[in-house]
Parts: structure tokens; sequence; C-alpha cells
């Protein structure tokens, strides 16, 4: 994975990004290992680089078509590896509520690949994380932890494991 250095701390991945390249390496990585669908939850603050892995990993997954920050539609749809791929910004919502009209339905397909910002504005309407990435501000650089929430996340980071 480039020059990306891992640390394991049990069910946890830590990799410091001193760089965008750095988070698109890690994008990059995801994406290879990606066997079937899965549901990611991107947690950082603002300007953390929660974006920019998502297209990084969009693009990885094949995705040609340019590829923009859900913040104003709250979800872009694409086709990635074949499969389904969904990008949502929640940023904007206030109460999960207002995600009806979204037709949230499609991300509960089991081989659909779906990255959310912000899920904890959509409590109780999104599926489950399989693997949640949480980023913060590391100097100039970010901060990446990795954490798997299910049997399939889990399996995705065992295979990011140095």
């Amino acid at each position: 994975m480039g020059s990306i250095v891992s640390e394991a701390c049990g069910r946890e991945l830590h990799y410091p990004l001193p760089d965008e390249a750095a988070t698109a390496a890690l994008g990059q990585a995801l994406a290879s290992r990606l066997q079937e669908g899965l549901v990611i939850y991107l947690h950082g603050p603002l300007g953390a680089g929660k974006t920019s892995f998502a297209r990084a990993l969009l693009q990885a997954c094949g995705v040609q078509e340019r590829i923009k920050s859900p913040t104003y539609s709250l979800m872009e749809g694409y086709l990635a590896l074949g499969r389904p791929a969904w990008h949502l910004d929640l940023y904007r919502i206030a109460d999960p509520g207002e995600l009806e009209w979204l037709g949230l339905d499609a991300l509960a397909q089991p081989d659909a690949l779906v990255l959310v910002e912000w899920p904890e504005r959509g409590a109780g309407v999104l599926p489950a994380a399989d693997l949640e990435l949480s980023l913060s501000y590391l100097g100039t650089g970010r901060d990446a932890w990795l954490r798997g929430a299910t049997a399939r996340g889990e399996q995705v980071l065992q295979s990011l494991k140095p």
C-alpha cells in the first residue's frame, strides 16, 4: 500500500495519513480487498478527508465519471466493480426522518458499496456499518482508524493487516 504504515490495535487498524496521496492510497488498498458489498461509515470533522477518501475508493473501484461531493444532493449513485455504489453526505440532515424520500431501500442491497459521511445524522434509518473509518487532524496531515463492525467488516480489516 505504498508508504502507508498501518498499526494493528485489537479490532482496529491505525493509519497516519500525511497527505492526500496517503488518503488515496488507503482508499485504493481497501478497494482492492472488496469481494462483496460493504457499508462504510465515515466519521470526522469538516475537512478531515471523508470525501477525499470516498472519491479515492470509488475511483479505485472503477468509477470513471466525475465523483462529486453529495453535500447538496445528499446521495450520489455509481456503478463500482459491476455493483451499485452509493455515497451519502448527511451533514445537512437535522432529523433522520428527513431521509424517507431518498429511497434508502437501495442501500440494503447485499452487493452494494455504501459510503456514509455523518452517519450519526441518519441513525435508525441507515443500514448498519460493516466498517467504520474515523478521520481526524494530525498536524498538517490526518489520522485514520478503521474498525470492523460486522463479520464482513472484520474480514476486510484482517485482509488489510500487515
